[in-house]
Parts: structure tokens; sequence; C-alpha cells
């Protein structure tokens, strides 16, 4: 393994941000790559590192995204007989490097912990609190008289009027950030604001549904849009009849996770045929799969982009395209 990676990697960790570490833990005469070597590919696709020839690049990039995107590691062989390489727990792709041989590769994402973005000094936000900890979360709290005493659990307190440090800059972030106003009635419209300019895949109001209304007419009245406002939960939780601050805390972690675990399966179901999306095409000499928005090697031809995973296949097409491409049909169509 290389020390400049395993650095990074905890600078990124630090920092909390997402990234996939890749190994390789086996090959096969006569893949360049050798067991042990070792790329990192960051959430906007950095990768550094080496595995190999350029073509088994694109197909693990991929493959982290996807890592990144449901936080399951993965096994994945690159194979020159793929069809002949299929094992239990393991996902095969062509191997198109010209020294041939085959190579399995280990992908792990590092996730940071899910965070819980908690605004207010009331009883219900110092019970969830004490509770989203409990269970994993990263826990924040923003409010200006928050203080240590009241949140001894809190990783973060922000106590500033518009707390610029509480946005996330990634779509990955925000998917795993989770805001809740529990101010009951002390500057609501000022955390709500606050808390949809974070834009977290979840936002939760603790307020009566009459209190809340007061609150949506005051925030249209500032220029909020009806589609922000449909984003938000009122009241905040699950209907369970919750009544004490530690009941409503569970109440609302139990809607957290179940639209969490929602949101999961949406993105399951879409993943299912990833290769007819336009983000991702086939490369027409190989026919491997290239993702759109990191190919490095891509080509025109009558009208069209085509992506390619090496630098060789684009060579060999652009000498002789209309060998792969098939011949577009009359205007008028067949005679």
């Amino acid at each position: 393994m290389r020390a400049e990676l395993l650095v990074l990697a905890a600078e990124l960790a630090k920092r909390g941000e997402l990234f996939a570490l890749a190994i390789v833990v086996r090959r096969e005469r006569a893949s360049s790559a050798q067991p042990g070597d070792m790329a990192l590919i960051t959430e906007d696709g950095d990768f550094r590192g080496w595995l190999g020839g350029s073509c088994t690049k694109p197909t693990v990039l991929r493959e982290a995204r996807r890592a990144l995107a449901d936080g399951l590691p993965r096994l994945i062989t690159l194979s020159p007989q793929a069809e002949r390489d299929n094992r239990a727990g393991v996902s095969v792709y062509p191997m198109t490097c010209h020294s041939g041989g085959s190579v399995d590769i280990y992908i792990e994402p590092v996730l940071p912990p899910r965070r819980l973005l908690i605004f207010g000094l009331s009883p219900a936000a110092r019970a969830l609190a004490v509770l989203a900890k409990a269970v994993g979360y990263a826990v924040e709290v923003a409010d200006p008289a928050a203080n240590r005493a009241d949140f001894p659990e809190a990783d973060r307190l922000f106590n500033g009027p518009d707390a610029p440090e509480l946005l996330s800059s990634s779509k990955a972030s925000r998917a795993r950030l989770a805001a809740v106003v529990a101010t009951m009635g002390e500057r609501d419209e000022e955390a709500i604001l606050t808390a949809l300019a974070a834009e977290p895949a979840y936002i939760g109001v603790v307020a009566s549904r009459k209190r809340f209304a007061q609150i949506r007419a005051s925030l249209i009245a500032r220029g909020v849009s009806d589609s922000s406002l449909k984003r938000i939960k009122n009241p905040a939780g699950l209907d369970i009849g919750a009544r004490t601050p530690e009941e409503v805390a569970v109440s609302i972690l139990a809607e957290i996770v179940q639209l969490r675990a929602e949101r999961e399966k949406q993105n399951e179901l879409a993943d299912v045929d990833r290769s007819s999306d336009e983000e991702e095409q086939r490369d027409p000499i190989c026919g491997m799969t290239v993702a759109v928005a990191t190919a490095q090697h891509r080509a025109e031809f009558l009208g069209r982009t085509y992506y390619f995973c090496c630098g060789g296949c684009r060579e060999r097409f652009l000498a002789a395209p209309d060998r792969y491409v098939a011949s577009p049909a009359p205007v008028g169509g067949p005679a």
C-alpha cells in the first residue's frame, strides 16, 4: 500500500469527506496489477493510485461511485473471459487490456457518520441529541445560546446567526444530513431558513399544525418557494402517539430512518440497468460500460459522441468508425 494514499485517506476522513479505497486482492498473468496495488477515488471522481492498465479505471470509477451511493463494499473481477469467471459474491466485467490476465479488486466506501443538525434548546431538542448520538449520528446543534452543558453529546455547536459552516457542499453529503427545527417559538423562521439552505435530505419542524401554518405564511412573505416548503415535515416524526420529549425524539428518528430506507430502495431499483442511462454508454470497440461524466476518451462521428474505456479503443474506432457503427437508415425508410 502506498503511504501517501493512506495519508490522503486520513485527511479526507478528518474533513468528513466521502471517498472509496480500491485494492487489488488477486491477479492472474499477465495483468500488470499486483496484489496490494491501491487507489483512492474521491466523491468527485478524482482517481489517485494504480490498479493496473488504464482499461481498469472506468470500471473502478463507476463501481466506486455506486459504492459511495449505497454505502456497500463490493468485490469485482475484470477478466478477458468474463462469461467464464462467474463466482458467488463477485461482479464480473470484461478486461480489455491487451496484456490479458484478470484482476480482482475490492472496493470499500469510507463514509463519515450521518449528521443530525438540531436547532433549538427545547426539551425535544435535548432528547433528540441524546438519542441520535446513541444510534451513531454525528450531532450538531445550532442556537445562539447553545452551550456544552445543555448538549454534552454534541459533536459541534454553532452559535453564529448565519452559521455558513453548516452548509453541505456535495450531493452525497447532503444525502447524509437530516435537520430538525425544535426551537418552539424562539427564532423559528430564522432556523428554518438556515436549515433549508443546508439542503438536508430530511427537514422536520417540531410545532403544532396551527403554529406551523403561521410560520409558513411568514416564510412565504419572505420569499420562500412552495417547493421548499413542501420539503418540510410537520409535525416532525411518525404518528406513534408520542407525548414526552423522549417519545417525540423516537418518532423523529424513526421517520428519518424510514425515509432513508425508502430512498435507498428507490436507488436500488434505478440501478438495475444503468447501462441504458445517458450517464453511461458502451465502448463500441470492447463493449465495456463507460461513465460519461468521467470518460477521458471520446470521439465524434456522424453527429454523435462515442465513449471509450482507453485510448487504444478510441484509436481503433477512429481508424475505421464505419466498422463499429451501424449505418443510419436512409431518410424516408427502406425503399
